[in-house]
């Protein structure tokens, strides 16, 4: 819920406006928070007609948005993706505007794939990021561009993300899922709304000179996604969809579902919550996964 978010943070410095490249599920929830603690902020979409678009920005069309929606601007935050050539759309197109600003605070949303396969053992941010998989490997390269970049930047790495109308819970709901059993295997997750909490959190400990380089941003339980859809049922009062082998499962399943489950890894958040002092709004998937059944009701 926004109030979760909003009670527990404080407003971005005075005289702050985000720009927000990227205005999807996590931008929207954003912008939403932003807003309500009295901060200026704009949220870009492909188009104009899209949910949210304060303007339109569609990389692939390499047009910069007119120069007024830079204008004042002091914080930024970009999630759009590596483009097919893999590198950063929005360096690629704008880093003279971006050059221009008066830029306090820059964060990169990233992918805790970066890390690579670690066999199930915890990652952190001091670990060397090894990435097989291709999507992986660009984020990476996007990752080292911006920190090339010469702008005050931080890259959050963020594992699998879930939150309203986006969870286990919708799973269940819809019928099609079932549970693939991968011994050992497990999934760090985030839900939407601390990846929210935290982005305002780190923006304010910039303010004060605290600003490190890279910050996982993670839950607590890293866990397999069949006690995920069965703590979804049970919340539902569902019978928990039918179990299959991933030998079964992954012969059926498309080169990005069955990219996923070769890589196995649990990412600390040690740094954002023990040295940066985050408090996690849901500390685990079962709390987040109750506040998510809140919402559908």
């Amino acid at each position: 819920m926004l109030a979760a978010i909003v009670n527990r943070s404080a407003p971005l410095p005075p005289g702050a406006k985000l720009l927000i490249l990227g205005g999807g599920f996590t931008g929207q929830r954003l912008a939403e928070a932003a807003r309500a603690l009295g901060a200026k902020v704009l949220c870009s979409r492909r188009t104009n007609k899209s949910k949210g678009a304060d303007f339109a920005f569609d990389s692939s069309t390499k047009q910069p948005p007119c120069d007024e929606i830079f204008q004042g601007t002091t914080h930024l935050i970009s999630s759009i993706p590596p483009a097919t050539n893999g590198e950063d759309p929005v360096l690629q197109i704008l880093s003279s505007q971006l050059k221009n600003l008066s830029l306090e605070w820059v964060g990169y949303l990233s992918t805790t794939g970066v890390y690579g396969d670690c066999q199930g053992n915890w990652v952190s941010e001091n670990d060397y990021a090894k990435p097989k998989q291709l999507r992986s490997k660009r984020r990476l390269e996007c990752e080292k561009a911006w920190q090339a970049s010469g702008l005050p930047i931080q890259i959050l790495r963020l594992p699998g993300i879930y939150g309203p109308g986006r969870s286990a819970i919708d799973s269940i709901q819809s019928g099609k899922n079932k549970m693939v059993d991968k011994p050992g295997q497990v999934f760090s997750r985030i839900h939407v709304d601390d990846i929210v909490g935290a982005i305002l959190h780190l923006i304010n400990l910039q303010a004060k000179g605290n600003n490190p380089d890279i910050v996982n941003i993670s839950d607590n339980l890293p866990t397999s996604n069949v006690e995920v859809l069965q703590y979804a049922a049970h919340l539902l009062g569902h019978d928990p969809p039918p179990i299959q082998s991933f030998e079964d499962a992954s012969k059926h399943m498309n080169p990005m579902a069955l990219s996923f489950w070769q890589e196995n890894r649990r990412v600390s958040n040690h740094r954002l919550c023990k040295e940066l002092g985050y408090s996690l709004i849901h500390a685990d998937y079962k709390s987040g996964l109750k506040a998510c059944l809140l919402h559908n009701q």
